[in-house]
């Protein structure tokens, strides 16, 4: 089966928006530090970018979690592939998330990061897509709400391809 890949959002669009996403961020964190989490690998362009456009003090951590494998639909079954480097105890962490779907990876993960104690959790996502939504999860900061279609670029991927695409495209299949 071949795929193509058309535009969704521009690569004009998606800078804007995290800019827009930063200067936020920077307002609600004034005079904080704030630790931004990145669920890989998807969410690492966007978190790259997002830290770039942040002007408070930043670190940075990261976790991999899986539900899809190398299907285009979540499997449902959640599977932490790499834990955090650095306890999140006491500080204000923002989960930095490339697309949000179902919400059954978000809400489990961000349960699971509660228990950690920080002093407060928030999540950013670059992309959401409300109508696959089976889990409630409260976003804090959302790039796009999209439709229900599957997306690759900007991190996201369809089998390992596309992460690298500057913009954010709809697989269409033959």
């Amino acid at each position: 089966m071949a795929e193509r890949v058309r535009v969704l959002l521009t690569e004009e669009e998606v800078d804007a928006r995290i800019k827009a996403i930063g200067e936020q961020i920077s307002k609600d964190y004034e005079g904080k530090e704030v630790h931004l989490i990145c669920v890989l690998k998807g969410g690492s362009f966007f978190m790259c970018e997002l830290a770039k456009r942040i002007t408070v003090p930043v670190s940075l951590d990261f976790m991999s979690v899986s539900s899809y494998g190398t299907e285009t639909k979540s499997s449902g079954v959640v599977k932490i592939v790499k834990d955090l480097d650095e306890t999140i105890m006491g500080k204000d962490v923002i989960v930095i998330e490339d697309i949000i779907d179902s919400g059954r990876t978000l809400s489990y993960l961000l349960e699971m990061l509660k228990d950690r104690k920080p002093a407060s959790l928030r999540l950013c996502t670059l992309l959401d897509k409300p109508d696959r939504r089976v889990v409630d999860v409260n976003i804090d900061y959302t790039g796009f709400a999209i439709p229900d279609e599957f997306v690759v670029g900007y991190g996201l991927d369809y089998a390992q391809k596309y992460r690298n695409l500057p913009y954010i495209g709809i697989v269409e299949f033959d």
